[in-house]
């Protein structure tokens, strides 16, 4: 499963499907990650958490443990 943990800066990926529960689930959904979106890794801080990504234009930064609950598809997107 390709997460968007995983993902290499300067890719554009397409959200599959938010794993998690409850309030996580809601709270990532809340900032704008929900299933088709188009993410695109920006820039990781030198010890890997958090990840910053654009999404739906604007910038958001997002821990590791929550990057990994987002599935995605690396075909779906392209490189920018």
């Amino acid at each position: 499963m390709n997460t968007l943990r995983n993902t290499a800066i300067g890719d554009t990926v397409s959200v599959v499907k938010i794993h998690g529960e409850g309030a996580i689930k809601r709270r990532i959904m809340d900032m704008g990650i929900t299933k088709g979106t188009e993410v695109y890794v920006r820039k990781v801080a030198p010890l890997g958490d958090p990840i910053e990504v654009t999404v739906r234009g604007y910038e958001l930064s997002i821990r590791k443990a929550d990057a990994e609950m987002i599935e995605v598809d690396m075909a779906g997107g392209e490189k920018a």
